[in-house]
C-alpha cells in the first residue's frame, strides 16, 4: 500500500469519525470544533487530489470563515455551556434508517453510474482564467452566486443571533 493510499484512508476515517461525532455530541461548541476537523479533513483530500485551488478555498472559505462564524455566533449568545437533549429511541432508529436509506441509495446510484474515460487532454490551469471567471458577470461567471450567498449567510447568522438572544434571560430573572 503507497502512501496515497494510507492518506486517503486517514482522511476518510477523519471525515467519517469526526462526521458522526459532529452530529451526536450533545455540546454545541464542540460540534462546531468536530465540523472544523470534518472540512479540514476534506480539504486534505483534495490537495491528495492535487486540486490545490479547491483545497486553499475549502480552508479559506469553510474552515476559516464558516466555522469561525458559528463558533462566534455560539461565544457571542452566551450558549457555550448549553446541552442538547438527550434524544429518543424513536429518534435514534428513523434517523438511523434515515442515513442507511441515503447511503444505500448514494452507493446504488455510484454503481449504475457508467463512467467512461475521456480521450481529451487535461486542460492546463491558468489563474488568470480562473481569476476572470470568478470575478466575471458574464454566462460563466461566478460574481453573482457568491455574492448571493455572503447575503444568504449573513441574513442566516443576524437570524441566529436574534432568535437565540431571544431566548436569554428575562429582566425579572436578573433581578432575583
Amino acid at each position: 500500500m503507497g502512501a496515497n493510499q494510507i492518506m486517503f484512508i486517514l482522511f476518510s476515517a477523519m471525515i467519517i469519525i469526526f462526521s458522526v461525532l459532529t452530529v451526536t455530541s450533545r455540546r454545541i461548541l464542540r460540534a462546531a470544533v468536530f465540523l472544523l476537523f470534518v472540512l479540514v479533513s476534506t480539504s486534505g483530500l483534495y490537495f491528495l487530489l492535487n486540486y490545490q485551488f479547491l483545497a486553499a478555498v475549502q480552508l479559506t472559505l469553510y474552515a476559516g470563515g464558516i466555522v469561525v462564524l458559528i463558533i462566534f455566533s455560539i461565544l457571542l449568545t452566551s450558549h457555550i455551556s448549553q446541552k442538547f437533549e438527550p434524544y429518543g429511541w424513536k429518534k435514534t432508529i428513523f434517523s438511523a434508517l434515515a442515513s442507511i436509506t441515503g447511503a444505500i441509495l448514494a452507493i446504488i446510484t455510484i454503481l449504475d453510474y457508467k463512467f467512461t474515460a475521456t480521450t481529451e487532454a487535461a486542460k492546463e490551469v491558468d489563474m488568470k482564467l480562473i481569476g476572470k471567471s470568478l470575478l466575471s458577470v458574464d454566462h460563466d461567471g461566478y460574481v453573482l452566486p457568491f455574492e448571493v450567498i455572503s447575503v444568504l449567510l449573513l441574513a442566516a447568522m443576524i437570524a441566529s443571533i436574534v432568535v437565540a438572544k431571544k431566548g436569554g434571560p428575562k429582566k425579572n430573572e436578573l433581578t432575583h
